[in-house]
Order: C-alpha cells, then sequence, then structure tokens
C-alpha cells in the first residue's frame, strides 16, 4: 500500500501522523506492506521519509541522489548515510561513493551537485578559515588520542568537528578536506603545507604566511593548489638570497660554541667569527661583526620524515633591528638548517 507526499502538501511531521494513522487504523495490517513515496517539492523529503518510517512505515521508495518527477523522489543515499552516521548498518555498499555517483550520471545522463549530502564533490571539503583551523586541530587531537590508547587511529571512534564520519569510510581521502581560497585561514594554510609538505609550521608562523596567500587569493582568485603554496612559500622563506648568503660553515663546541662560516654580503665573500652558548649564538655572535643586529625571539625544530636520510625544517623567530621577522630553514643538518632559517629572516628584513 504505496503512500507518497507528492507536491508536499504538508510538513514531514504531519505526513508522518498520516502514516501513524493508517498503521493503527487498517485492518488487517499484519498482510499489509505500508510504503512510502515521498518527493521533495517543500525539500523535505528525507525528514518525511524519516519520520513516516519511524510512525510505523514498512518500506520507503526513492531514488538515488534525489532523483525523478519534479524536484525529484527522496534520496536513498542520504537515508541509507544518515543511518550510517548513527552507527546503523543500512546494509548498502558505499565504500565507493564516488562510483555510486558516476554510475548514477551515467545511467541517467544528469550531474550530482557538488553540494550534495554524502555524495557530492564537496561534501567532505572546508573553505572557511574557522572550519579549516576545527578540522586540523580535531584530526591531531584524534590521532594523539589513538597513540596514546595504542590502537590505529582507524579503529578509534571518530569525532572530529565538521565531519560527521570518516571520509575513508566512503572511498574519499583526506587530501579534499581543506581547500584553500580567499575565504581561508592559518588553519587551512598550516594543515596544507603539515600533510603535503610536512612542515609543521609555528602558530604565529601560520598567521604570518597565511596573509601572503591571502594576498594571492585576492589578486589571483580561484583556489591555491598545493604546488602554488609550496612555490609562495618557498620564494618568501627559502629562496632569498640577498644581501645574505651562507657559503659554508664549521662549528666547534668545547665549552662555548665556536662559529666560523663563510658568507656572501652583497656578493662579497667574506670569512666571519663569533662564539655563545649553541650554534645560532655564535652565528648571531658572527653576524654582529658585519653589522647585524638579531635577537632570539623564538625557534623550533622537526625532521620532514623518519629515517637517517631526513631532512630538518627549522624555524627562526627573531628581532632584527626593531622589527621582528620569521625565518625558515631546511637541510639535512639540523645546524645548517637552523643556520639557514637565520639567513633567511635577515633576508625577509631587507626587502
Amino acid at each position: 500500500l504505496n503512500l507518497p507526499s507528492t507536491v508536499e502538501m504538508a510538513t514531514p511531521n504531519v505526513y508522518a501522523d498520516s502514516i501513524e494513522w493508517m498503521n493503527r487504523n487498517l485492518d488487517r495490517r499484519d498482510a499489509v506492506i505500508l510504503s512510502l513515496h515521498p518527493h521533495n517539492d517543500r525539500g523535505t523529503a528525507v525528514a518525511a521519509a524519516e519520520l513516516g518510517y519511524q510512525a510505523g512505515a514498512d518500506r520507503i521508495e526513492g531514488c538515488l541522489f534525489g532523483n525523478g518527477e519534479r524536484t525529484g523522489n527522496v534520496d536513498l543515499v542520504a537515508l541509507g548515510m544518515n543511518l550510517f552516521s548513527q552507527g546503523i548498518d543500512p546494509q548498502i555498499d558505499f565504500s565507493d561513493i564516488d562510483e555510486v555517483k558516476r554510475t548514477v550520471e551515467y545511467c541517467n545522463q544528469l550531474p550530482v551537485p557538488e553540494r550534495s549530502p554524502w555524495g557530492g564533490d564537496l561534501v567532505f571539503t572546508a573553505f572557511s578559515g574557522s572550519h579549516q583551523d576545527a578540522i586540523n586541530k580535531g584530526l591531531d587531537a584524534l590521532n594523539r588520542a589513538a597513540e596514546k590508547e595504542g590502537v590505529p587511529v582507524d579503529e578509534y571512534p571518530w569525532e572530529v568537528p565538521y565531519l560527521p564520519i570518516d571520509p575513508k569510510d566512503v572511498g574519499r581521502t583526506y587530501e579534499a578536506v581543506i581547500r584553500v581560497n580567499s575565504q581561508s585561514g592559518k588553519g587551512g594554510v598550516a594543515y596544507i603545507m603539515k600533510t603535503e609538505h610536512q612542515l609543521d609550521l609555528p602558530r604565529r608562523l601560520q598567521i604570518e604566511f597565511s596573509k601572503v596567500i591571502q594576498r594571492h587569493t585576492d589578486t589571483q582568485g580561484g583556489e591555491v593548489a598545493p604546488a602554488t603554496m609550496w612555490n609562495a612559500f618557498s620564494a618568501e622563506y627559502l629562496e632569498p638570497n640577498s644581501p645574505l648568503e651562507l657559503v659554508r660553515q664549521h662549528v666547534t663546541a668545547n665549552g662555548d660554541y665556536k662559529l666560523t662560516a663563510t658568507v656572501r654580503l652583497d656578493g662579497d665573500e667574506q670569512e666571519i667569527t663569533g662564539s655563545g652558548n649553541g650554534p645560532i649564538a655564535a652565528f648571531f655572535d658572527a653576524l654582529s661583526t658585519v653589522g647585524f643586529d638579531l635577537r632570539l625571539m623564538d625557534y623550533s625544530e622537526h625532521t620532514l620524515t623518519p629515517g637517517d636520510d631526513s631532512r630538518a625544517a627549522s624555524y627562526i623567530e627573531c628581532a632584527v633591528g626593531d622589527k621582528v621577522y620569521w625565518g625558515v630553514g631546511i637541510d639535512p643538518s639540523i645546524v645548517t638548517a637552523s643556520l639557514r632559517a637565520v639567513v633567511s629572516a635577515v633576508n625577509r628584513s631587507h626587502r
């Protein structure tokens, strides 16, 4: 017995009340399959189907991704995934939802909208800066919690803001979760730099570099691809070699650190020496002999990948004269990476 909500003449709760009345008052109810046939003319077909089923219906008729007459029948993908997201097995295989979408598009010769629930291309994508920041922090917290419990992250309960399910459950990856455009903030930039380029930027550097990307999106428009972001980062922090360039250095430690470095200053190669309680302090001391007044404000470092052949990344925030600049250095040697970060900050101060 099929009970449609053709052109949705009322709200979903009224439709559900009608289903409940039929369920309670039909003679020989056990001999009847009470079927729902919700349409989406008011945009509430999914709600009508869910409420109608809870009101006593046995079956729901619909179409994949809401195709059908006029505005379509109820979306069976949305119904199934809504159950899945609440921990109820819909007994439908959504492990490769993109293949389902491609098949439906091919058969119907109609595209599935990018923002269609669960299956659209942008379902698991965040452009908003605040959303990106929350997702980034949520994924980090999930990884830490799983590591603390000693279980693979895939087996730990999923709790990440703005992502109701793990995209991997439907065959998606994290690559498209965060995409950067003019709406994005430091969270999206930090996520891309970490996941695509293994650079875990300190918070204040995230803020500084996000402004560089913001200028790019304001002038160029559109999205910033990971490769474009890397090019911008490299041009801002890694490539400048004027007025200062580090050619080579030698550091010894016997109590205090002593450093001898060959540098090019405005193209003129010269040797400088300095001492301090570490390689960076010794380099600061050496640079003071050629006119650079530097003070260390913050410093962090990490390896880019595990293993003996990994490169190190160093981030240095230092005062150059009366202004503060970030510098970044990357090198197989952590000492060289740190000194390159100092050079980066100095050169950025002379732009």
